[in-house]
């Protein structure tokens, strides 16, 4: 059973910005396509960023996109997200995701198969 730990949410004004972690504790994680989500209380979990191992490719929503970042450390076996220009409306829980196929850049919650528990972010205005 793969296990994702996140870490790096907190409390920042707009304007600031956060980088969260993500590392699974198995290895080897490369083999893992990633993604980051984010959910509000009421609201559907929402896809913000994903990484297909396959080609490299990184793909941003259109709400993130030019603000987060998110990128992969081999040597540290971690991924992260950058998160820059925060507004009040990036508060949420966010979450890692993975599933062991190179190929998946998916948005969508099904698409994944394991998931961290979650770090709080918030951003005051």
């Amino acid at each position: 059973q793969v296990q994702l730990v996140e870490s790096g949410g907190g409390s920042v004004q707009a304007g600031g910005s956060l980088r969260l972690s993500c590392t699974p504790p198995e290895s080897p994680y490369s083999n893992y396509s990633m993604g980051w989500f984010r959910e509000v209380p009421g609201k559907e979990r929402e896809g913000v960023a994903a990484i297909r191992r396959g080609g490299g490719g990184i793909y941003y929503s259109d709400s993130v996109k030019d603000r987060f970042t998110s990128s992969l450390d081999n040597a540290k076996n971690t991924v992260y997200l950058q998160l820059n220009n925060l507004r009040p409306e990036d508060t949420a829980m966010y979450y890692c995701a993975a599933k062991d196929v190179l190929y998946c850049n998916s948005f969508s919650v099904s698409g994944y198969d394991y998931w961290g528990q979650g770090t709080q972010v918030t951003v005051s205005s």
